[in-house]
């Protein structure tokens, strides 16, 4: 499957690589890292006034469909620090947060689950930081 272009804010990008390198120096490596630097190196980077306002930034929450089950959810992108699954405030570094960051609503995150392949749809979003003014969150 070609991977379409996604869309990191520079704000974002230096955040994302400042993670990357704190959890090497932690000693924790994993594949998940290694993917996040594969989706930032394929981006293209914007200031964060120019990134459009249907794609999923860092803080961003988004409605999602489950395209096998047709259950719909809402996630909230947030740092490792900040993440709580029961308040549906997911991890950048989980298969899923690196899935979504950087896509636009309309388009499906698919990522390797122990069952298979698991795909979601991008519905809506209901909350970009950058389309509602906070540029430093």
């Amino acid at each position: 499957m070609k991977k379409r272009d996604i869309y990191i804010s520079q704000f974002d990008l230096d955040r994302l690589k400042m993670l990357i390198a704190e959890v090497r120096a932690e000693g924790r490596n994993s594949a998940y890292l290694g993917d996040l630097e594969e989706e930032l190196d394929r981006a293209i980077i914007v200031e964060p006034k120019e990134i459009p306002p249907n794609v999923i930034t860092m803080n961003s929450k988004v409605r999602l469909k489950d395209l096998d089950t047709g259950e719909k959810m809402a996630f909230h992108l947030v740092f490792p620090k900040d993440a709580d699954i029961e308040q549906g405030r997911i991890s950048i570094l989980a298969p899923i947060g690196t899935g979504m960051i950087g896509y636009e609503v309309g388009d499906t995150v698919e990522w390797e689950v122990p069952a298979g392949v698991r795909k979601l749809e991008i519905m809506e979003i209901l909350y970009q930081p950058e389309a509602s003014g906070d540029f430093d969150l």
